[in-house]
């Protein structure tokens, strides 16, 4: 079972959830895999710091003229929706930022001028905390696109037991590529405008990507009511409640795991750990 922890902004929460549960589910099964999918700003490892054992360069298709055989028709042009491809007189010209990697530039190539060279946007790392495995993305800085880095993360993680990602906050395309193949999304939002705002956004993103969602309301003391009449109006079932508490802060600031210094917090996980034993 894969369980995504998204939000529709920052500062929710997702990562101090996703890393309790991954962490608690591993004390009591084999074969837990915690992910995080956040490559633009990878912090998960701060709080569970595995012992990395292994970490490779990710990479991208990219086109490359052939050496020699282009007449600059102008077919690959034409057909690019990004505009990362320019003919030129004997030749092309491409932006790497803007490519998308779909290959479709070689197949409409009347001459096969084109072939693909692999162009390095991240960095994968695999490590173990205790008996949970751990898997995280980086993208390179100054690279644009996170999405095609989450999709092959995704790729790499087994699924012999329970995943659990920590997906970037936001509806963009990383936090879709990341929450897609979820059979549960577990959205982390707080009672306050801002955060209904944004959790308005990500249900209708999982909505729209047939995901089932389960809601949990992080700092459930400080904001007003309409947070939790929007769930109950959408039907989306509240599965925790936490109320602010400085301990949580204290520990999360201290990059330990917060549910060891609260029971509440705790008692929430334990909730959220029931969910995947009954595979909902």
């Amino acid at each position: 079972m894969l369980i995504a922890f998204a939000s529709g902004k920052g500062g929710t929460g997702k990562t101090l959830f996703a890393t309790c549960l991954a962490d608690y589910l591993a004390r009591y099964n084999s074969d837990v895999a915690y992910v995080d999918a956040d490559v633009e700003e990878p912090n998960g490892f701060l709080f569970l710091q595995p012992r990395i054992k292994r970490t490779e360069r990710m990479a991208l298709p990219l086109p490359k003229l052939k050496a020699g055989v282009c007449s600059g028709c102008g077919e690959c042009q034409r057909f690019c929706a990004y505009n990362a491809i320019l003919a030129v007189r004997n030749g092309v010209i491409v932006f790497p930022e803007l490519c998308h990697s779909c290959g479709g530039c070689l197949r409409v190539c009347p001459e096969d001028a084109l072939e693909e060279w692999p162009r390095e946007v991240g960095t994968f790392s695999e490590g173990m905390s205790g008996k949970l495995t751990c898997f995280s993305g980086r993208l390179d800085v100054g690279e644009a696109r996170a999405a095609p880095v989450i999709e092959q993360l995704l790729d790499r993680i087994p699924g012999n037991g329970p995943v659990i990602v920590d997906a970037p906050p936001g509806t963009s395309c990383s936090a879709m590529a990341a929450v897609k193949r979820a059979d549960l999304v577990v959205l982390v939002t707080e009672p306050t405008p801002f955060g209904l705002h944004d959790l308005r956004l990500a249900v209708e993103m999982c909505r729209t990507m047939n995901r089932p969602i389960l809601a949990v309301i992080n700092r459930s003391d400080l904001g007003d009511e309409r947070t939790e009449e929007y769930l109950n109006g959408e039907g989306i079932g509240i599965i925790a409640r936490l109320p602010f508490q400085r301990k949580v802060a204290d520990a999360y600031a201290a990059g330990r795991l917060a549910y060891e210094y609260s029971p509440e917090l705790k008692d929430a996980v334990k909730l959220l750990a029931g969910e995947v034993h009954h595979g909902r």
